[in-house]
């Protein structure tokens, strides 16, 4: 066996032979089948296919399972309902033929799991999610601490067995908050990024009224704006919808912008559209409307929004820059640069994020490089999100013993940390490289990791004792650069004969702790931030 979320604007229907339940944002209780309000658009002016038909859509699918974390060094439990083991017995023998499904699972270093996350219904498959993982109850598990969650299937949340339809895969180290003020509960943890979306799903057209001509007049209509394939016919009441590659990161824009498309032009009624969503767009307070409306009717509308890029109304003006560049126009872009660099400006971010959506390459990176110096660390960091997302050579990244990526950053003064707890794992040193202070002590909350430089001493000593014995096991020496001590603490110790320096094999959660304590005790010198944990627990509760 292999070892390697916000309201609901629309709703989707996923083609799954099993019942799915609808989520909605953060803080909002499943839902089943419920619609968002969507922006209005004037129909007056002539039919939408928003008028015609519903777009299904949703951001998430409710998913779960059931899975074997291992590595547990005496913390699991060989407790496991017989359905569950018939289940797992199966799939670990479809996975690797011949292990002894029955021993690994009754071993006291592994400990059965339900699996729930909440899948992305992704415009491409092999999308990563976060997952949750508990270890069942009544069972003697105490810890999940340091496992790692064996290859496991994701069903729909409430589907069982092994002829079900499976929706993601999961796998991965489980991750156990180390940073929080209050201590963690062992027993559940978090595979970051562990859960892989299998199938790519289009969304939904379903005519209200079945009717063959206004099937064909829609596919030719998107057809001809986005390209072949982007609608499909399936029957005179529905039609397939794929996102364009233009909007594959914007993909609820897209869906909006589908809606609000109207299904026949003239000049004249093109003309009149155009004049009624830029005067609303200039004054009234249902701007994203009247934005998504422009954008709909394509390039005849630049003319119009360009005479908006000088208004004093910033929201007016950087909704405006917005729609021009998606629409392939350059001379929004300026507008979009100066408010992403206006420290004043409520729209930074969102600025940003539309460069790197719509603009060049070169563009999107020369921006977003020279905020990696601004004051603020939010913008420094979104900044940093736009570079990764484009690849750009001034993020440095490398993985570390299959488990997290250490990414480092030059190009800033501001010397800053900051670690992931949802998404990918990742350690990322802003204003690399960081060096520690000498007079150091550190050590891990069970005492078996220290990390110790003297005053005077040159190098940082790096050591790993016995769990239940005095003495140490391995010990190594770092430099007082960040990188170079996390690598260290917790590349996968090095085999037998290998030219290559291992590490201590330290875990990601304990990494964080370590590095959270060297800034504590003044070690380190640098600001010090944690992104969010998975938000399953706020839906699924």
């Amino acid at each position: 066996m292999s070892v390697d979320i916000g309201n609901i604007k629309t709703v989707f229907v996923i083609s799954v032979s099993v019942t799915i339940l609808y989520i909605g944002g953060c803080e909002k209780s499943v839902q089943k089948g419920i619609k968002a309000k969507e922006p209005s658009i004037e129909t007056d002016l002539g039919t939408t296919i928003g008028s015609l038909a519903e777009v299904f859509s949703s951001d998430v699918i409710r998913v779960s399972g059931y899975g074997l974390v291992g590595g547990l060094d005496g913390t699991g439990s060989s407790e496991c309902p017989p359905n569950i083991r018939a289940y797992l017995e199966q799939y670990i023998l479809s996975q690797s033929p011949g292990i002894d499904a029955n021993k690994l699972i009754s071993g006291r270093d592994t400990a059965v799991v339900l699996i729930e996350a909440l899948m992305p219904t992704a415009v491409l498959k092999n999308q990563y999610f976060d997952v949750k993982v508990s270890a069942l109850s009544g069972t003697q598990t105490t810890s999940l601490e340091g496992g790692w969650l064996y290859g496991s299937e994701l069903k729909a949340a409430g589907s069982f067995g092994i002829t079900t339809k499976v929706l993601a895969k999961a796998e991965g180290p489980v991750f156990i908050d180390t940073i929080a003020p209050l201590p963690a509960d062992k027993k559940v943890g978090y595979i970051l990024g562990g859960g892989r979306v299998l199938d790519e799903y289009k969304i939904s057209l379903a005519l209200r009224q079945p009717d063959y001509r206004n099937v064909s007049l829609i596919c030719n209509k998107l057809n001809g704006r986005y390209g072949s394939g982007t609608a499909k016919a399936v029957s005179p009441s529905q039609i397939e919808l794929k996102v364009p590659a233009k909007y594959k990161e914007l993909k609820d824009r897209f869906i909006s912008i589908v809606k609000a498309t109207y299904l026949t032009e003239t000049p004249e009624t093109t003309k009149r559209r155009i004049s009624r969503f830029i005067r609303q767009l200039a004054v009234s307070e249902d701007k994203y409307a009247s934005e998504i409306a422009l954008e709909a009717i394509s390039n005849e509308s630049l003319g119009k929004l360009f005479a908006l890029l000088n208004l004093s109304d910033e929201e007016v003006r950087f909704r405006a820059a917005r729609c021009i560049l998606n629409l392939g126009s350059d001379e929004g872009l300026n507008t979009l640069r100066q408010i992403a660099s206006d420290k004043n400006s409520a729209y930074r971010v969102e600025a940003l994020e539309a460069i790197t959506a719509s603009a060049s390459r070169k563009d999107a990176a020369a921006i977003s490089r020279r905020l990696l110096r601004d004051n603020d660390f939010d913008i420094r960091l979104a900044a940093y999100e736009q570079l990764r997302k484009l690849d750009d050579i001034s993020v440095t990244q490398k993985l570390i013993a299959r488990s997290f990526y250490l990414e480092q950053i030059t190009q800033t003064e501001h010397k800053s940390i900051f670690v992931s707890r949802s998404g990918r794992p990742r350690i990322v040193l802003f204003g690399a490289p960081i060096y520690c202070r000498d007079n150091i002590f550190v050590q891990s909350a069970d005492g078996n990791i220290t990390i110790n430089a003297p005053s005077g001493q040159g190098y940082v000593s790096i050591t790993r004792k016995h769990p239940e014995q005095p003495e140490i096991i391995a010990q190594l020496r770092s430099t007082f650069e960040l990188g170079n001590i996390i690598e260290t603490l917790c590349e996968e110790p090095a085999k037998k004969h290998s030219q290559k320096p291992g590490g201590l094999g330290v875990s990601y959660a304990e990494a964080l702790a370590l590095i959270k304590q060297m800034l504590d005790k003044g070690a380190l010198e640098a600001e010090f931030r944690a992104g969010p944990l998975p938000k399953i627990d706020l839906i699924i509760k």
